[in-house]
């Protein structure tokens, strides 16, 4: 088990052949795509993935990357904390025949060299991760008439068509 830098680089195919663990922080800078989907590029991730051969004899590659970036929250356009958790199941295939052959749960990991990214293993399923709409639970923002107001969650106003629910179930006890 690796614990401290993370490698730039690393074999996936060798590392499943020693049941290899490797886990440690990343800066959220480091990953630039998924940096980009972000107001800050401070902060980091914590990274944990095991490397093994699984009972079909394919080369694995499984883990977490955790960790707390900011994103612009989309009422109030301000900094908004979002907490994100990404978990890779990944299998290793050398072309896209292998990938189509793949078990439902694993998602492939095409490896043409030898060597692939350490980061990139993860980057996509942080990516995915994000919400595609943050925003503060609740948020004050400036009216256009320079008054303050503050919204609420979705979950605190009243349904509008409650009324048509109860409709509906009055009309399937007749």
């Amino acid at each position: 088990m690796s614990n401290g830098p993370l490698p730039k680089k690393v074999d996936p195919r060798k590392l499943a052949e020693r049941n290899a663990e490797i886990s440690g922080s990343a800066k959220v800078a480091d990953f630039t795509r998924f940096a980009s989907f972000l107001c800050s590029d401070s902060g980091s991730i914590d990274v944990a993935l095991a490397f093994s051969i699984d009972q079909q004899h394919l080369r694995t590659v499984t883990g977490t990357a955790t960790g707390q970036v900011f994103m612009t929250c989309q009422r109030c356009l301000e900094p908004v904390a979002v907490d994100v958790k990404a978990e890779a199941n990944l299998a290793v295939v050398l072309n896209e025949e292998q990938a189509k052959n793949l078990p439902g749960y694993y998602d492939p990991l095409l490896v043409e060299d030898e060597d692939v990214e350490f980061l990139s293993l993860i980057e996509d399923e942080l990516i995915l991760s994000l919400p595609s709409v943050p925003y503060h639970d609740d948020c004050t923002i400036q009216t256009s008439f320079g008054d303050t107001e503050t919204i609420q969650n979705q979950q605190d106003k009243p349904n509008p068509f409650s009324v048509l629910a109860r409709l509906k179930d009055t009309a399937d006890k007749s």
